[in-house]
């Protein structure tokens, strides 16, 4: 029986997911695995026995990846899950930067004891008139799941899309539309682009990224939108940028005391992912996500552990060997077994950064003499059975 805790409310259609292998708990000490959103685990003590987290969502802040990794904890999330959310919602905040609906919504609010409202409508509308977006050059920064929707949608809506990413995989690529203009530097996009939305992780790489400098090279009466981090702008230097009239509207989906309530400033309350068909469709995938690891140690869109997979094991046993990504383990652990006569028939390693993955599918069930052989083994951060 596997134990999982919920750190945060976890949608039921996930969570009727699981069969009956498996127990939801509130013990966080004794679970498995952990399903979490947004609570913080960085100060949390990670269980002994736990095995594997699972973020309903594509951010992982909120988690100590390196922690993790070295005590043998493989780090879920779901990317794509939540994409078409937070694509809808970026296409209405373009709306909002290019049309000052909202500023006509509160005049029609405080309009409303006015009985000739029509009639001083049609003479103040003026005030809140603005351009359309068709024909508009659009920067997508990063094109991952949800960039490439944005530029996807913005060609269909007639805008002139540009998009910028080092490290595009083979299947963005093939998602993306053929009308998006791939360019090969970000300065392309600052100096041409009409707006600007980022969609890359926050990383030290990118952190601070939208600053003085890189305004410098916008065009003027430029609009930035930000629903991917708050820190991949430094907003200090974005509110500076509107007070000269460099940026038109700075549009971001995360409320803060730098930029609320500013002037030039639409903050939205994080709803970017904030929809029923994303919650769901991201509790399904970590639900999936963490049964397959659970069951069979495959590892699948894992944020710090390399991605693994061997199917079912239709074998007598399986092992997962989590390690340091350096020369001559291999040798090591396939000599143990060996030593000990059990025959191995099929592995597989995989490594990402310092650390590295391996699964050993064995013709007899493992022993505890093998296992406490292999965790011995230096450079080994854990050894699990997974069958």
């Amino acid at each position: 029986m596997y134990k999982i805790n919920c750190l945060n409310p976890i949608a039921d259609v996930g969570l009727k997911n699981f069969s009956d292998k498996y127990q939801i708990t509130a013990d966080v000490q004794e679970a498995d695995g952990i399903l979490v959103r947004s609570a913080s685990m960085h100060e949390m003590e990670i269980p002994a026995g736990l095995l594997a987290v699972a973020r309903a969502g594509a951010g992982v802040n909120n988690i100590p990846l390196d922690k993790c990794a070295e005590k043998g904890v493989v780090v879920f999330n779901t990317p794509g899950a939540n994409a078409n959310g937070v694509k809808e919602l970026v296409l209405a905040g373009m709306l909002l930067a290019a049309r000052d609906v909202i500023g006509g919504i509160d005049w029609v609010k405080a309009s409303a004891d006015n009985a000739d409202i029509a009639k001083a409508a049609e003479k103040e509308k003026k005030n809140f008139a603005g351009t359309e977006i068709m024909g508009k050059k659009l920067g997508v920064i990063g094109l991952g799941a949800i960039g490439v929707k944005v530029a996807n949608a913005a060609v269909s809506l007639g805008m002139e899309v540009y998009g910028y990413d080092p490290y595009l995989s083979v299947n963005a690529a093939w998602n993306l539309s053929r009308s998006v203009k791939h360019v090969l530097n970000v300065d392309d996009i600052y100096a041409d682009c009409d707006y600007i939305t980022i969609h890359v992780p926050l990383l030290d790489s990118t952190k601070g990224m939208i600053n003085a400098v890189s305004i410098a090279k916008m065009k003027e009466g430029v609009v930035l939108l930000n629903f991917a981090r708050d820190l991949l702008a430094n907003e200090k230097d974005v509110l500076e940028g509107l007070q000269s009239g460099k940026i038109a509207r700075y549009v971001s989906d995360f409320p803060n005391p730098t930029t609320a309530g500013q002037k030039g400033c639409i903050v939205i309350p994080h709803l970017g992912a904030s929809t029923e068909e994303s919650e769901d469709n991201c509790a399904v995938m970590a639900v999936e996500e963490i049964m397959d690891y659970l069951e069979n140690g495959n590892i699948r869109n894992s944020v710090n552990y390399p991605a693994c997979d061997m199917g079912i094991c239709s074998k007598a046993g399986r092992v997962a060997i989590f390690h340091k990504n350096i020369p001559n383990l291999i040798t090591q652990f396939t000599a143990e077994f060996g030593v000990k006569g059990i025959n191995i028939s099929d592995m597989t390693n995989k490594s990402r950064g310092e650390v590295a993955y391996t699964m050993i599918d064995v013709e007899s069930a493992p022993t505890a003499e093998i296992i406490e052989a292999l965790e011995k083994i230096d450079g080994v951060f854990r050894v699990r059975v997974v069958k």
